[in-house]
């Protein structure tokens, strides 16, 4: 049985917005993600309350959706500080198959599709 189905990897970097940082970020900074490993450059660094906020996000932004969908469309996060002018952009970088066997040990059950 094919058990595959796939993710897109991301990137998450900071961009500008229409205000200053107050938080400690820097344009450019940010991690990628693939699977369900967050992968930050050597030494990188990122605010802990702003991936909390992010964190619900990302594993929806990995899955496919219709091309209607805002999940799709929608990519720019605001830091969840009001005063910080912070912007998350989220990037769909590419795809990646993975096998459901070698994510659990729960298995398929074909007579629920």
């Amino acid at each position: 049985m094919n058990d595959s189905f796939e993710l897109y990897d991301l990137r998450v970097e900071v961009v500008p917005g229409d205000k200053p940082y107050v938080c400690s970020h820097h344009t450019g900074q940010g991690f990628d993600v693939e699977g369900e490993n967050l992968i930050f450059p050597e030494g990188g660094r990122f605010s802990l309350y702003s991936l909390s906020a992010l964190l619900p996000l990302l594993p929806a932004k990995q899955r496919m959706t219709h091309a209607n969908d805002w999940m799709t469309t929608d990519g720019l996060i605001a830091c969840p500080d009001p005063y910080c002018g912070a912007l998350f952009k989220i990037t769909r970088t590419g795809i990646r198959t993975f096998k459901h066997s070698d994510c659990t040990v729960v298995p398929l059950n074909p007579a629920a599709k």
